[in-house]
């Protein structure tokens, strides 16, 4: 996998350290204007390149916090082109989470359940119950608090 070039990494990594700053203090949109600030840095193409996913992973938890499921669905959802995405526990849960909120049941369920085969229950447990609850529904052996 290539690589980027030092100053180009570290321009990105400050800009998603600004990002999460902002997310951490639940400014969401400012949050956004930092990670696609860092995004846009990326060379072509930039399904390439790891960062793209750790950022598009940022988008997207940013845009479920804001309750912009759709642009979540759609950030995650374009996550799984890049590298390492899939199988990613935290894009499966986060993407699951926002097709859930969509009403799009069975792909929340896939989703979701790839969540969860990946990083287990202590996964959801800082997540909203109905999460896990859903899951359960549509899968034998889930166990709810």
């Amino acid at each position: 996998m290539a690589e980027l070039d030092n100053l180009l990494h570290e321009r990105i990594a400050a800009l998603s350290e600004a990002g999460n700053a902002l997310a951490e203090d639940e400014n969401y949109e400012g949050a956004l204007a930092k990670y696609w600030e860092a995004f846009d840095l990326l060379p072509e193409p930039r399904t390439d390149w790891e960062a793209g996913t750790w950022l598009l992973a940022a988008i997207g938890d940013a845009n479920f916090h804001r309750g912009d499921y759709a642009a979540g669905r759609d950030n995650l959802g374009h996550a799984m082109h890049f590298p390492d995405a899939i199988g990613n526990p935290f894009l499966h849960l986060r993407l699951g989470q926002c097709q859930l909120e969509l009403g799009n049941l069975d792909r929340a369920a896939d989703e979701l359940m790839r969540a969860y085969m990946g990083g287990g229950p202590e996964l959801f447990e800082d997540e909203h119950g109905k999460y896990l609850r859903f899951l359960a529904t549509r899968a034998e052996g889930i166990k709810t608090p």
